[in-house]
């Protein structure tokens, strides 16, 4: 920060923040220095508006300093600030989860469609629940359902289970370490449990493309939740053929997909038996969820 003046104001830091993002490609660069200063300064956006005139303390400077070298290389505000909002809720966030985004808010409203009628005593399984964001979202909008979490990286099951006991998404959850199904399997390999929802969020970025990834999801956010194999429907298939086994009678099947993929999808569910598929579109009109009822 060389280039700018030796007595910084918020306002001042704010505006050599926000014009050295923007020369960086970053397209929302304000409101991203005023969250890195909001963070550093633990103040809010009004806050730092309103104070906006004042000077900045060595130490303050300092931690400001500290948290714009991260966003610099473009390591997601979500990060630095260690949550996220979703769904009207704080979750908290680290590198070891994605971060939830806005479209992934479709995949819970169809869930809640589909469990219409059903959720007093339903059972939901959440499967890649990454930060528990859909999941813990689905219990604490329906507190009776019963939910069972899995995914493969043990450090999501920690930032889930912590935010499950953050937001009070504890009594009737289980949040568990394996591969999509394997841990709602019982000691013999049958499924321990029918669900009348299973839900799922996994990886469905063709590895070809990754590298297209804008910086902020390719070099920050974790592989594991992003590569979806050659046309990025590996886990997808699973899924689908798994599914049917954990399913009650007339249970259903949702699923986030790639803005492209509704067609093959859909058509993989039909396949398995899958009736009533439908897709359903993403705040940029995207086909972005998937969904169908077995039995």
């Amino acid at each position: 920060m060389s280039e700018a003046p030796r007595d910084w104001t918020i306002r001042d830091i704010v505006g050599w923040m926000a014009d050295d993002l923007k020369k960086r490609g970053v397209e929302s660069a304000r409101l991203d220095a005023e969250l890195v200063v909001a963070q550093a300064l633990g103040l809010d956006r009004v806050q730092i508006i309103i104070q906006s005139q004042r000077l900045l303390a060595p130490s303050e400077l300092d931690a400001v300093r500290a948290l714009f070298k991260r966003r610099r290389t473009l390591e997601p505000v979500a990060y630095l600030r260690g949550e996220r909002e979703f769904y009207g809720r704080a979750f908290k966030v680290d590198r070891r989860v994605l971060v939830p985004r806005p479209d992934t808010e479709i995949l819970v409203q169809v869930a809640l469609d589909r469990l219409a009628g059903r959720e007093l005593y339903a059972r939901v399984a959440d499967l890649c629940t990454g930060s528990g964001c859909v999941g813990i979202t689905l219990k604490l909008e329906l507190p009776t359902i019963t939910l069972d979490a899995t995914d493969l990286s043990d450090g999501a099951i920690a930032v889930a289970r912590a935010n499950a006991q953050r937001l009070g998404a504890v009594f009737g959850c289980s949040y568990r370490h394996g591969d999509l199904f394997e841990p709602l399997r019982d000691a013999r390999g049958a499924p321990a449990h029918r669900y009348e929802l299973v839900v799922a969020n996994p990886p469905y970025i063709a590895h070809g493309e990754i590298a297209t990834l804008q910086p902020d999801i390719r070099d920050h956010e974790p592989r594991l939740a992003l590569d979806g194999g050659g046309d990025g429907l590996d886990i997808v298939r699973r899924i689908v053929a798994e599914a049917p086994g954990f399913l009650s009678p007339g249970g259903a099947l949702a699923m986030e997909i790639g803005a492209e993929q509704a067609g093959a999808v859909a058509s993989l569910l039909l396949a398995r038996g899958f009736r009533d598929v439908r897709p359903t579109k993403d705040y940029g009109g995207h086909e972005r969820v998937v969904s169908g009822l077995f039995g």
